[in-house]
């Protein structure tokens, strides 16, 4: 296994970190990563945490979204489309009683307006799923990922 100093000097890893602190005397936490933007993290209230922030799981699904957004809409930056309004919903099914419950169905729905070409707005989502979104590959081995849009 490889430090921390190893992996700065090997050109082909690609560092990042994040620095997680508790906030209160339960599960709030604030994590800041090289952005500098604090994120807060809690536990549900029926485990003794106060919604003060994300749980962990609803953080990976939110990462999944922004991933696939940015890549998205770069894409269809490129293709000159209009994109005037972008919303995602992202669901995840994980099972019930297990532990770990990693997510086992994740289904993503693309809501878009704006002056775009239907094909377009398809072959940038397929893109982002299955070349670039580095999330949609942590996902991959545990979860079926499907996904729909629509444009209004």
């Amino acid at each position: 296994m490889l430090d921390s100093q190893q992996v700065d000097t090997v050109p082909e890893f690609k560092t990042m970190k994040v620095e997680l602190v508790r906030v209160d005397d339960a599960f709030h936490f604030e994590a800041v990563g090289l952005s500098g933007v604090a994120q807060h993290i809690d536990a549900a209230t029926d485990i003794g945490g106060h919604n003060a922030g994300a749980r962990p799981m609803e953080m990976l699904l939110m990462g999944l979204a922004g991933c696939s957004a940015i890549d998205v809409i770069l894409i269809l930056q490129k293709q000159k489309q209009l994109i005037e309004e972008f919303k995602m919903t992202v669901e995840g099914l994980r099972q019930k009683g297990a532990t770990p419950a990693p997510f086992e169905k994740i289904h993503i729905k693309y809501s878009l307006k704006g002056a775009l070409d239907e094909g377009r707005v398809k072959r940038a989502i397929d893109l982002s799923m299955d070349k670039y979104c580095s999330a949609t590959a942590q996902f991959r081995p545990t979860a079926d990922i499907t996904y729909s849009f629509v444009i209004e």
